[in-house]
């Protein structure tokens, strides 16, 4: 009896064992099937693919409706890594160009963080049509790999690259950032590119596709019902004259400088020029794009991918002395009846700053003349008045006052990594003469634009709207319009005002720069038909040749256009400076261009090389 007890004991063990062994059996299959997705999702995953569509990016259009910027169709190659065991390694790497090695590189980087081995990322971008149609042709040898359509930026004309700017892959730190990038993603680096991008980028769709065992294509899953739309980005539309652009870039060719170029009613950028430059369509494209963009990078001695216009910090020369004399005259100083004594210099200064012989004028006529020892006796009032007890505080005066035209400050355009230029303060000076060891004959070089005053071309161009406006200027903008309402920036349609406001001020100076064009330092560069008001500058360059500045607008009356051309190294402002912006006006004004034996001159020089006005046979005697 014993025994059978025991044996029946041993039978409910054996059972219950068995019974055990099923429940756990059962209750994995139902967590499989029922609760975990994990498989589902994978036999799902092998049949259907989410594609990321990207959006095609916003056009940009010039002031007239011409297309400054447009797109073509590209490919990339996408690899998931898991799923890429069985691809025919060596057929694709002979497709692509590539190594062995470079092949297992790359599949490595795809499978480490921020990728995964389950996840999609790019493994070659920006394909040509050949290599394109050639994995299409075999895709289903190349498990694991995917075709993914995007758009390339093109440029009709290969003008404007640094005020367009261009487009790279994002940086790691930013796709953590912004959720709606991630590597391997396109986005403006510079220029309206930049600026703009959240307006241009659009916004990305999603298609969910099916596909076969071998990776091809089926067709859209439920016939697209889950699939999101792409947006495209939004069109702007630019200030820029693609024309006046153009023909700006072709004077300034052989140059090296900047042009800008304003509407004074509405502080519209009609054109903003940096020269040496490149073709746009160079920093487009996959491999091609990273060795122009290495190549432009590392030529230290023509910096193409410098923006001059922005970036270019010049001594302004004598185009400042205009500030300085609505200062004096806003400040009761002097009016326009003055006259200050010039024998070739500031005579309380042993001659210095030195000045060209010319007799003694007014004010009209020391702007028409550019009288670096007017513009000496002028800052020295400004700063040594009677009613400031402290000579700093004239000097601080003086710094307000020419801050609130520009200098100094950034003026705040739409477009990215413009500086601000340089006027000396107080504590500067202080550091480098002592308080108190430094008095307006110490400095007295920065009435003529000179000494530690820098600006850049943007701000000289900003000046003569100023002026041109009789006393305000709206903040310079290259984006007249945002999408298809066409919707401007509020901060760009308000007024601003320098602290100077005397209509008379401004009108005698802008009688000396008419003056200047009719019978003064730009006489030769008088525009037939056109009253136009400029000033010459020569800016004086420790390190080599002076540079070449020049400021003007026109018409006189109601003007349409107010521009600066700055030359590096060029010498006197109204031997190159001035021809080229008289050329521009009268273009932009009119048409048409009267003086072509003035256009080929600049257009032909090369004062980069120093080569200009020579033929052939002389330029090989001058290299021998």
């Amino acid at each position: 009896m014993n025994n059978n007890s025991h044996l029946a004991d041993r039978k409910f063990v054996i059972t219950g064992f068995f019974i055990m062994i099923a429940v756990i059996y059962i209750s994995r299959l139902f967590y499989i099937q029922i609760i975990d997705d994990q498989y589902k999702l994978d036999a799902r995953n092998n049949a259907l693919k989410n594609r990321t569509e990207y959006p095609t990016r916003g056009y940009i259009f010039d002031r007239n409706g011409k297309l400054l910027v447009t797109n073509e169709l590209s490919y990339d190659l996408l690899v998931t890594p898991k799923m890429a065991k069985e691809c025919d390694t060596m057929a694709l790497c002979a497709i692509l160009d590539i190594t062995k090695e470079n092949f297992v590189k790359r599949m490595k980087k795809a499978s480490m963080a921020p990728n995964s081995p389950r996840k999609e990322s790019i493994f070659e971008k920006q394909l040509s049509i050949k290599v394109y149609a050639a994995l299409q042709e075999k895709l289903y040898r190349f498990k694991g790999f995917d075709l993914q359509a995007r758009t390339l930026r093109r440029y009709p004309r290969p003008i404007a690259a640094h005020l367009l700017g261009y487009m790279g892959e994002v940086s790691k730190d930013k796709a953590a950032k912004d959720a709606y990038y991630r590597e391997g993603d396109y986005i403006g680096q510079s220029g309206i590119e930049r600026s703009y991008e959240e307006e241009l980028r659009g916004k990305k769709g999603t298609q969910i596709v099916m596909v076969d065992v071998h990776n091809k294509t089926k067709g859209r899953y439920m016939d697209g019902l889950y699939d999101t739309l792409a947006v495209p980005g939004k069109p702007l539309y630019s200030s820029i004259d693609m024309d006046l652009q153009e023909y700006g870039e072709r004077l300034l060719k052989g140059k090296k400088g900047a042009i800008v170029a304003i509407e004074p009613s509405t502080g519209e950028i009609l054109c903003l020029i940096s020269n040496p430059a490149y073709d746009p369509n160079l920093l487009v494209g996959g491999k091609e794009r990273s060795k122009n963009f290495t190549k432009l990078f590392y030529d230290s001695l023509n910096q193409p991918l410098l923006n001059r216009a922005l970036q270019g910090l010049y001594p302004p020369g004598s185009t400042f002395k205009i500030i300085d004399a609505l200062i004096a005259q806003n400040d009761g100083l002097i009016e326009r009846s003055t006259v200050f004594p010039c024998h070739g210099g500031y005579p309380p200064m042993g001659g210095h700053p030195k000045c060209h012989n010319h007799p003694a004028t007014d004010l009209p006529g020391s702007i028409a003349t550019s009288c670096n020892s007017y513009y000496s006796y002028v800052f020295c009032r400004i700063v040594d008045q009677n009613k400031y007890p402290k000579f700093e505080d004239g000097y601080a005066h003086w710094k307000e006052n020419v801050n609130s035209f520009g200098p100094g400050t950034k003026l705040g355009t739409d477009l990215p990594y413009d500086k601000p230029g340089n006027v000396p303060s107080i504590k500067y000076y202080n550091k480098v003469f002592g308080e108190n060891h430094w008095r307006s004959n110490t400095v007295v070089s920065l009435g003529i634009g000179q000494a530690e005053l820098l600006l850049v071309p943007l701000q000289m161009a900003n000046v003569v709207t100023i002026v041109a406006n009789r006393g305000y200027y709206y903040t310079p903008h290259c984006i007249k319009g945002v999408g298809l309402e066409k919707t401007l920036d509020p901060r760009f349609k308000e007024k601003h005002y320098p602290i100077v406001q005397s209509q008379e001020a401004y009108l005698n100076v802008i009688d000396g720069m008419q003056k200047c064009f009719d019978a003064g330092t730009a006489s030769a560069s008088k525009i037939p038909g056109i009253v136009a008001c400029g000033k010459t500058g020569t800016a004086e360059n420790p390190h080599g040749k002076d540079h070449a500045v020049f400021q003007a607008f026109a018409p006189r009356e109601n003007p349409k256009i107010a521009m600066v051309c700055f030359i590096e190294n060029a010498g006197f402002g109204g031997t190159w400076s001035a021809p080229i912006v008289s050329l521009m006006i009268e273009k932009y004004l009119t048409g048409k261009v009267t003086r072509p034996e003035v256009e080929k001159r600049m257009m032909e020089a090369d004062l980069i090389n120093n080569v200009h006005l020579l033929g052939k046979k002389e330029v090989k005697k001058k290299k021998k």
